[in-house]
């Protein structure tokens, strides 16, 4: 038996091994279910009859063991067939640009510039009279990557034969973060503890490592921030490094890089000095020190970030400083180690009683083009707080000299845990399909992102990461799309969501038309009708104390205004809403002329965005000609009837999922209905005490008293934010 052939029987049975022991839901959307269309499967065996791929690095190993586990499970056993590079007999060959030859460069006849460091190709080539298929890249991880995405096709029941696929990332940072505490549990985590067991760490590698890694690189995923922005100094100590480093040796294969969080007054915490004066040279050099620290343990170290002065957490203000003052003190201890600092923008003060959405914006733009070139300020979608529905944040069309960095929610703070049905990416898709304005028509908030609208070579894309030690990782399993959806998006911001939902839907179940058309209805309009059970009509953080575990507009007694939704929907017996218009706390003038304009003018600003922007009389007529009551009332129905839709239409889904899927997703959207009608009766009763009008003929008699709904109470829901 050759070395070649024994490599493949090895990987074969291993495979083989790996897949028998696998929970449902365990694979996400890596399932690899065999082909099932002749057609394809005749195409896809002749594919895969010769292939050249030496795997001579740990990432081309795994991008090698990716392929025989994806060929295994979609074509079988004897799916892997490697060999000698031949130009008669190789059927597939995969390999870099730097082992191709001269001929096959010219018969490629592509720029290999365009696919940078971590792009790809897959084409077909003519050679001795017959098409092959060529996989090739200039790095490693461009190849990982590229194989990846033709397991993908092929799990789609794509045509391979033809294909010509120039891919590469838009966008150069593509992370999660993690909020994950160093006792495990998780701020805003509804899928159970932290996936890092420090204490079993640095030594005991857990599968479910590998597997992350697996998962993220299969979508373009490069960066984890490993904690939580509310930060502990104790993980830059050397007992945590040793565990960081751990991880970083696990992720480094799949072409992943680790950051940590920084707390802003670790040189007093951990340095014993008495202060953290980012002026302050003993702390500069502190920063310095412990910088070098971290890069001899983890040479591809990918830098700090960091949450400062908000919500507590200390930061350059404490000293009389700027933001511009902490975020270069760190950028200039990880330069010459060629990492980044993330500062994040996610700050508003108690002293400042007009707007908290404007608070970061009037705290960060007078900085713009002052930070070091290895800073990139993290902003959130929106102004507020990972809201269901929230205007884009208007820093993104304001700081042309700065990159700005999209921070996206992947786990559903305000979207209903990990029990409700919520496909984030069409969220994700209409805040970077948003024109800011910024150089005219067609300065989208992508642009922004990616860099190519301000020419920024320094780009990236976060998002708070769902994932916890579940056994289908996410708690809700439709909740494994949005942390799909958000890696494909952060690769290429222009996708579709409808794109990302079938990919996901084909991947993760089925390629059945009976199937993918009716559940990619559902999931395009899941996020719409969460939006009409909890804040229609541009309505907005209207959600109980601390836990944001259902309704609480009535709340009011919580020591600082922003954090009362009083602040924010201002209900009164004359109407609703928030006016941040001129004649208000003029919100719109920090956006582009065209966009402020459009928000103020009440002709032209979306109903979905109404009463963020006015506060309206209950008798205001609606672009529908409803009242402002009778329609945000039909508006919460609505909500409601669309969950109930969604449960028609996953009982039709029987024959093209498990029984236990099947059983597991209908308890979970029973609970989302019921959590629907606690939406709906909760709020109607309370803004009926000020509207004093009856409901509107279609919606629903609330079964219980508004006293009942302010009575209920939820000590323990999952993901409270920690009390440093």
């Amino acid at each position: 038996m050759t070395y070649l052939k024994r490599i493949s029987l090895v990987l074969m049975l291993a495979v083989s091994f790996l897949q028998a022991q696998v929970p449902d839901g365990y694979n996400l959307w890596l399932v690899y279910r065999g082909i099932n269309n002749n057609q394809m499967l005749k195409e896809y065996n002749e594919i895969t009859k010769s292939i050249y791929f030496v795997a001579d690095s740990k990432i081309l190993e795994n991008a090698q063991n990716e392929l025989a586990k994806g060929l295994t499970g979609m074509l079988g056993p004897s799916s892997l067939h490697l060999t000698t590079l031949s130009a008669a007999s190789n059927s597939l060959i995969i390999a870099k640009k730097s082992k191709l030859t001269p001929n096959q460069l010219s018969e490629i006849g592509i720029d290999f510039d365009h696919l940078g460091k971590e792009g790809f190709l897959i084409t077909t080539v003519r050679s001795h009279g017959r098409e092959v298929v060529l996989l090739t890249a200039n790095e490693d991880v461009g190849i990982l990557y590229g194989v990846f995405r033709l397991l993908q096709f092929m799990q789609a029941q794509k045509k391979i034969i033809g294909i010509r696929l120039i891919d590469a990332p838009k966008i150069e940072l593509r992370m999660l973060d993690h909020w994950d505490n160093l006792d495990r549990t998780v701020e805003r985590g509804y899928a159970g503890f932290s996936l890092w067991n420090w204490q079993k760490l640095p030594e005991f590698i857990d599968q479910r490592y590998i597997d992350y890694a697996r998962a993220n690189a299969s979508i373009g995923i490069n960066g984890t921030v490993l904690t939580n922005v509310n930060a502990n100094a104790w993980v830059l100590t050397p007992m945590y490094l040793d565990k960081v480093e751990a991880l970083a040796d696990v992720f480094r294969p799949y072409g992943i890089k680790v950051y940590l969080t920084a707390r802003f007054s670790s040189p007093i915490e951990l340095g014993g000095l008495s202060t953290a004066d980012p002026l302050n040279e003993e702390v500069q050099r502190w920063w310095n020190v412990k910088a070098a620290e971290i890069y001899k343990r983890i040479p591809d170290f990918g830098g700090f970030l960091v949450k400062a002065n908000s919500e507590g957490q200390t930061g350059p203000q404490n000293y009389g400083r700027t933001h511009v003052d902490g975020a270069n003190m760190l950028a200039t201890a990880l330069q010459p180690f060629g990492g980044n600092v993330i500062w994040r923008a996610f700050v508003y003060s108690e002293h400042d009683a007009t707007d908290r959405a404007k608070q970061a914006y009037d705290e960060f733009v007078p900085f713009d083009g002052k930070f070091n070139e290895n800073v990139l300020v993290q902003v959130k979608n929106g102004p507020i707080d990972f809201q269901p529905r929230e205007p884009f944040h208007p820093m993104f069309g304001a700081m042309p000299k700065t990159p700005l960095m999209m921070e996206f929610q992947i786990t559903q703070e305000y979207l209903g845990f990990s029990t409700h049905l919520v496909f984030l990416p069409k969220l994700f898709e209409e805040v970077l399909d948003a024109d800011t304005f910024k150089k005219g028509q067609g300065s989208f908030v992508a642009r922004v992102i990616d860099g190519s609208l301000d020419q920024h070579a320094l780009s990236g894309m976060a998002g708070v990461a769902n994932i916890g030690n579940d056994l289908n990782w996410t708690g809700h399993p439709f909740a494994q799309a949005n942390w799909y959806g958000f890696g494909r998006l952060a690769w290429d911001p222009y996708l579709s969501s409808e794109t990302i939902a079938e990919e996901w839907l084909r991947a993760t179940y089925s390629n059945a038309t009976e199937f993918v058309e009716p559940m990619k209805k559902l999931l395009l309009g899941s996020r719409e009708a969460v939006v009409n059970y909890m804040d229609p009509l541009g309505l907005h953080h209207i959600f109980d104390t601390g836990h944001h575990y259902g309704p609480g507009p009535w709340v009011d007694n919580l020591s600082r205004p922003d954090w009362n939704p009083v602040y924010y929907h201002k209900a009164d017996e004359y109407g609703i809403g928030f006016d941040r218009t001129p004649t208000g706390s003029n919100a719109t003038a920090q956006y582009a002329r065209e966009v402020g304009d459009s928000f103020n003018d009440l002709k032209s600003c979306p109903d979905e965005y109404l009463l963020w922007f006015h506060h309206l009389s209950w008798d205001y007529k609606l672009k529908n000609g409803h009242s402002l009551w009778d329609g945000m009332a039909l508006k919460y129905q609505q909500g409601v009837d669309e969950v109930k839709e969604m449960i028609a239409t996953w009982d039709q889904m029987i024959p093209y999922v498990s029984e236990s899927r099947h059983k597991e997703v209908k308890m979970l959207l029973n609970i989302q209905l019921k959590e629907a009608k606690w939406w709906r009766n909760a709020c109607l009763l309370y803004f009926q005490t000020f509207s004093k009008k009856e409901l509107p003929l279609g919606v629903e008699s609330p079964e219980q008293t508004l006293e009942y709904y302010k009575s209920l109470k939820f000590p323990y829901a999952p993901g409270i934010k920690p009390r440093w």
